[in-house]
């Protein structure tokens, strides 16, 4: 099937009790069983809940991948897929990385003894000399949060591979739609499915999904025994996201490029962080493992003081966290998303004052440009 077959229909079968099109809300926390040891395939809905597997089945699909967990953030199903590595383990991960993911490795999975390396992913020879005997998972994001690098999945996970790690790729940035690391060499792929899988800014969650059925079985242990799980509703919310995530991510793609082009014809615009551009150092690496650049924009404005008036000053982009949603959000990652990471460390990655993210949503992009041009006349 294609893919926006698939966003559709995968996990999707009408309702075998009514015959109704929307997947039923299963929102019980137990299920009567019809005897001891009988029951018809659900007990506990911690364990089990047909609307969170209806979900699983859709990103499995969607994914490319053997089968699917939900977790109740992006962050819990990263959390989930640390549990492939234990005390004494070595894990190599994006310098460039989302601020909740470099937290949860430093300051709580690190007190256990999982040693970390964060390298610039975006050049093979560095992750290569980064692996060491103990090294058992390479954690991968691209495009990065906030500076849009892009790594070669397919390398990386051959390098990966003949070390005996495993290769995760955060793809929440991408999408399926513009993405499939499995596809490319990865083992296992993570989202935040509050992001652009819902696109309606309703619902907070996460996703992981594995090629192998060994590695499904043991997210689905960790699932079931951390408690972490996505709730009926919120998987509900995610299963009707991505009926549309093709056409919403096909609009995302074009405005995103619109407003790329605006910023990088603008005077107070010092610098513009997107993969579709042509002078972006991995813009031909985008072109060949993406099926298109997405919305995430990042662009540098020189000061503190010049993001905080751009940022005071627009009215239709909406002054946020997070992303993927249908209206344009935008932000500061050094004080937002990234505030986390120590100011030295932000600043040699490229997360200066100056920067702002912006994700690019569906509205008319002349609008968008319209407010962002007068916005940065307060600049």
């Amino acid at each position: 099937m294609g893919f926006s077959t698939d966003c559709i229909h995968a996990g999707n079968a009408p309702d075998p009790r009514t015959g109704a099109v929307a997947v039923p809300i299963y929102q019980t926390s137990t299920y009567v069983q019809e005897a001891l040891g009988k029951h018809k395939g659900y007990e506990y809905g911690r364990t089990q809940n047909p609307t969170r597997a209806a979900l699983e089945e859709n990103m499995a699909v969607l994914e490319s991948g053997a089968g699917a967990r939900a977790f109740a953030s992006g962050m819990a199903a990263i959390t989930a897929v640390s549990t492939f590595v234990k005390a004494g383990d070595h894990v190599v991960c994006s310098d460039m990385t989302y601020g909740g993911t470099h937290r949860y490795y430093t300051k709580i999975q690190a007190r256990y003894g999982v040693e970390f390396s964060f390298v610039d992913t975006s050049d093979a020879e560095t992750v290569r000399q980064a692996f060491r005997p103990n090294t058992r998972l390479l954690h991968l994001e691209s495009p990065t949060n906030p500076t849009m690098t892009i790594c070669d999945i397919a390398l990386l996970s051959e390098i990966a591979h003949e070390r005996g790690a495993l290769v995760v790729v955060d793809n929440t940035f991408a999408s399926p739609y513009l993405q499939k690391p499995l596809d490319l060499g990865a083992d296992l792929v993570v989202h935040s499915t509050t992001k652009f899988l819902n696109g309606h800014s309703d619902s907070i969650g996460g996703v992981a999904v594995a090629k192998k059925p060994e590695h499904v079985e043991w997210l689905g242990f960790v699932q079931n025994g951390s408690g972490a799980i996505l709730s009926p509703l919120d998987s509900w919310l995610v299963l009707r996201g991505i009926k549309t995530l093709a056409v919403r991510m096909e609009r995302h793609e074009t405005n995103g490029r619109e407003v790329a082009r605006f910023l990088v014809s603008h005077p107070k615009v010092k610098k513009v962080y997107y993969p579709g551009l042509p002078d972006h150092p991995q813009h031909a690496l985008a072109k060949k493992q993406m099926r298109g650049f997405g919305a995430m924009i990042s662009f540098e404005l020189g000061s503190y003081e010049a993001a905080s008036r751009l940022l005071g000053a627009v009215r239709l982009c909406s002054l946020g966290e997070s992303l993927g949603g249908v209206e344009t959000l935008i932000s500061h990652p050094a004080t937002m998303t990234h505030a986390s990471i120590p100011e030295p460390e932000r600043n040699r990655l490229g997360v200066t004052p100056g920067l702002v993210r912006i994700s690019v949503g569906i509205e008319d992009v002349e609008d968008l440009v319209a407010d962002l041009e007068r916005a940065l006349e307060e600049v």
